[in-house]
């Protein structure tokens, strides 16, 4: 049989050899991420569920994802390593990619109806801020934020401060001109007159929802249009920067 005449006959089993190669490469990975799942419930009974378990770009180490957490581990699941991978070529934190993509929130989808809409300049770029009416540091934020230009910021309302923090939001949420109360209260702490009557107050019950559809555990949290999420008052110049990379996307 010549080189030609064997080529049809070779071709189809090459390619069921590598097929089966790939199954049982992917049935090892499978059962080494359930082996490490096994250990890690036994020797943590009260760990909460976990997401999920894959291999890193460094051999033999293994991410363990627990919500938005994320730990790692070898492959036999007897070393827990907490911390960041970095990719030393280009410097870039692997680890904190893997979690901003994680907790990334699609803008588009934001129920942008059930916020507090400030519109300075032209308002081109858009920001949306999950803020609590007796956060200090919300208060500091909204400071900073006047001195943006060409930005709509969306404000939704988190009252997870206490009964007060509840009050307040629906005062606000209830007013007039929610946008110009809001303000007088955060930046020159005017109390929100009170709303006596009837006022649709449900978007805060949905707000609270959102926050915790996307793990909102404190304010101010921030959302670009980018989907970038940040935690925290962030100073304004880096608001600014961050305003300019989502445009740019």
């Amino acid at each position: 049989m010549t080189r030609t005449d064997r080529a049809p006959v070779l071709a189809p089993l090459r390619a069921a050899l590598l097929a089966a190669a790939l199954l049982a490469a992917a049935g090892s990975v499978a059962a080494q991420e359930a082996a490490i799942r096994k250990v890690l419930t036994e020797r943590f009974p009260n760990i909460t569920k976990i997401d999920e378990i894959s291999r890193t770009p460094v051999p033999g180490i293994f991410e363990v994802r627990i919500g938005t957490e994320i730990v790692y581990v070898d492959a036999e699941a007897k070393h827990l390593i907490q911390g960041s991978i970095i990719e030393l070529a280009t410097m870039t934190d692997l680890t904190q990619a893997r979690i901003d993509k994680l907790t990334a929130i699609d803008f588009d989808e934001l129920p942008l109806k059930d916020a507090i809409v400030v519109r300075q300049g032209n308002g081109a770029r858009k920001l949306a801020v999950f803020a609590d009416p007796n956060c200090g540091f919300c208060k500091r934020f909204e400071r900073d934020l006047t001195s943006l230009k060409d930005v709509t910021i969306y404000t939704f309302l988190l009252p997870i401060l206490g009964a007060d923090s509840t009050a307040k939001s629906r005062d606000i949420w209830c007013a007039r001109d929610a946008a110009k109360v809001w303000r007088a209260w955060m930046i020159d702490g005017t109390v929100p007159p009170r709303v006596s009557g009837a006022c649709d107050a449900a978007a805060l019950d949905r707000n609270l929802e959102l926050g915790r559809k996307h793990r909102v555990n404190g304010t101010p949290a921030l959302v670009f249009e980018d989907g970038t999420r940040k935690p925290g008052a962030l100073p304004a110049a880096e608001v600014e920067k961050l305003l300019v990379a989502a445009s740019r996307k």
